[in-house]
């Protein structure tokens, strides 16, 4: 029993540092045409990386992530590219949700009753 926790622990440990990001030796080093990805290009590439990433399953051309960058500042960029679209940062074009909506009708419903009973 305790070979198998063992081995388990070791498993999972493995799994997490597999998991650990390595360093970019090729931050802050231009590409072939001496460019160097910043802020906006990660910002860019955050916004596309949902349809980028789909496309890098199928081709040796495209790829996810632009190793041709200015450090954390891409990084940053990249980030709130990515947060935009997957934590919905863009849910105030959409209006409120239905199940707000109808919360607040109801609302409205129960504070006319009680204006009335009074």
């Amino acid at each position: 029993m305790r070979t198998i926790l063992l081995c388990i622990i070791f498993i999972a440990a493995l799994l997490l540092i597999s998991c650990a990001a390595g360093y970019n030796s090729l931050e802050k080093v231009p590409n072939d045409e001496g460019e160097i990805a910043g802020f906006w290009l990660g910002l860019w590439h955050g916004l596309i990386a949902p349809v980028t990433f789909i496309i890098s399953l199928f081709t040796d051309k495209v790829h996810f992530y632009q190793v041709y960058n200015n450090g954390n500042w891409y990084n940053i960029g990249f980030i709130l590219g990515a947060g935009i679209l997957g934590q919905g940062g863009f849910r105030f074009i959409r209006g409120k949700p239905k199940k707000v909506k109808k919360l607040e009708r109801r609302i409205r419903e129960l504070e006319k009753k009680l204006e009335e009973g009074k």
